[in-house]
């Protein structure tokens, strides 16, 4: 008696199991969809370039605070206090993001080459490193911002010059869609300033 008892409770406790787990995602919800930057300069298509020709340059990826090393958009709610948007998800970090904005950038206001990290093991050329301080909204202000630290040395010596850029852009709506394409006028913004300081 005890046996079926015992059997009966362990199918019941079975059933309410499987009954739960079309309920029950240990895994986060996916937002409706994922965002990315769009570069406004680019290098004609079957542009070819050459070291032989043209100065190089290395971009690094920029550093981050914790608050922008993961894929959610921070909002900062004051001083001291950091939100996220709803919804909104990068497809990849922003420090990533960014770089890549440069290294299309780049090349076509100043007519650099950008080298990979393997291409400039022997001589890198000039290398651009620096921080991204900001890249996501001022609640205060309803403006997207993103903000770099650039430092450049030049391939004419190891001087380092550093240089802070900054571009605030009005935000409608505090949503995926409008803080979305906001980050990507100022992100794109900040590549045109950086590769003109670049390209001098």
């Amino acid at each position: 008696m005890t046996m079926i008892r015992s059997t009966s409770k362990s199918l019941l406790a079975l059933t309410a199991l499987a009954s739960l787990s079309g309920c029950i995602s240990f895994a986060a919800k996916p937002p409706p969809f994922l965002m990315t930057l769009t570069s406004a300069n680019t290098l004609p298509v079957n542009q070819t370039q050459s070291s032989s020709t043209s100065p190089t340059i290395t971009i690094q990826v920029p550093a981050v605070a914790q608050s922008l090393a993961g894929v959610r958009v921070p909002v900062q709610s004051s001083t001291t206090t950091i939100a996220y948007v709803a919804n909104a998800q990068w497809v990849e970090p922003p420090s990533r993001m960014f770089a890549r904005l440069l290294s299309d950038t780049i090349p076509p206001r100043t007519g650099k080459i950008v080298l990979s990290s393997a291409q400039s093991f022997s001589d890198p050329g000039a290398v651009l490193s620096g921080e991204l301080r900001s890249f996501g909204v001022d609640a205060g202000t309803n403006m997207a911002v993103v903000a770099f630290d650039g430092s450049l040395i030049r391939s004419t010596g190891k001087v380092v010059e550093k240089r802070r850029f900054e571009v605030r852009v009005p935000v409608s709506k505090v949503e995926a869609g409008p803080v979305g394409a906001a980050l990507n006028t100022a992100a794109n913004q900040v590549a045109v300033e950086v590769a003109d300081w670049v390209g001098r």
